[in-house]
């Protein structure tokens, strides 16, 4: 690790669009921090690849577990200027009824550990400049349906969460975003033929790809936005009215 790249830290970053985003940030200097839970081989894998990176391992549904992290990486990071909230649970539950696993999973790993990282990240890193954290949050927020019922409460406090600590940070040189992506890979229990028809549901009728989510979150972690800016990457989708999760649509249509 060079001590003069400034570093990012990026949740599940291992695999899906964790993964995208620490090649795009490598790509450009960065040194990069993968976070995983237990994909051990793949955020090996993924960092030997890289120019300079590390990986780390912790359990997002864990307060001490995610404490610990910070503490660490702070005392030996000395340019941590970005956070990248990117892990998610993503399991179905319905608004007709509520899992009760399900819905703490989602509260604990959507909701509350991007706070706790964020609010550790914002006492303690230490950075040549302003601090970014970038919460990934889901188009699905401006476009709602009752669909994966949990996960979207989650996501909404997430996103609440995230205008709030955003205010916090007025007259800080810090910034805290939300990315808001649209249907980019398969999903749940989907195939990948049955993603070519869902990824499609949007303003565009165009696939949604991965890079372009991973060049927003380039672009935020430069500061170029004013603090408490959303981006939506999704072709539109957001702007569009679905009653169900564009997953069921599509099954509905074929």
């Amino acid at each position: 690790m060079s001590s003069a790249l400034p570093s990012v830290l990026i949740t599940g970053a291992a695999r899906r669009l964790g993964a995208t985003m620490a090649r795009r940030f490598a790509a450009e200097g960065w040194h990069v921090v993968i976070h995983h839970r237990d994909s051990f081989e793949e955020a090996e894998t993924l960092a030997a690849s890289l120019p300079s990176a590390e990986t780390i391992a912790f359990d997002l549904a864990d307060r001490s577990a995610i404490t610990s992290a910070v503490d660490a990486l702070a005392a030996r990071l000395p340019d941590w200027r970005a956070l990248v909230n990117c892990a998610s649970v993503f399991e179905l539950d319905t608004a007709a009824r509520t899992d009760d696993a399900v819905f703490g999973e989602a509260m604990a790993v959507n909701a509350r550990a991007p706070v706790l990282l964020a609010q550790a990240f914002l006492a303690q890193a230490r950075a040549a400049g302003g601090r970014t954290v970038i919460n990934v949050i889901d188009q699905k927020l401006a476009n709602m349906n009752p669909d994966f019922f949990s996960y979207t409460m989650a996501k909404a406090a997430l996103a609440a969460a995230s205008e709030m600590l955003a205010i916090a940070c007025e007259r800080t040189p810090d910034r805290v975003h939300a990315l808001h992506p649209g249907a980019m890979l398969p999903s749940f229990d989907q195939a990948e033929a049955e993603h070519e028809a869902s990824g499609r549901m949007n303003l565009l009728r165009r696939l949604t790809q991965p890079r372009e989510l991973a060049d927003a979150a380039l672009f935020l972690a430069g500061g170029t936005l004013a603090n408490g800016q959303a981006i939506f990457v999704d072709s539109g989708q957001h702007l569009m009215t679905q009653v169900r999760d564009v997953l069921f649509l599509a099954r509905e249509q074929g």
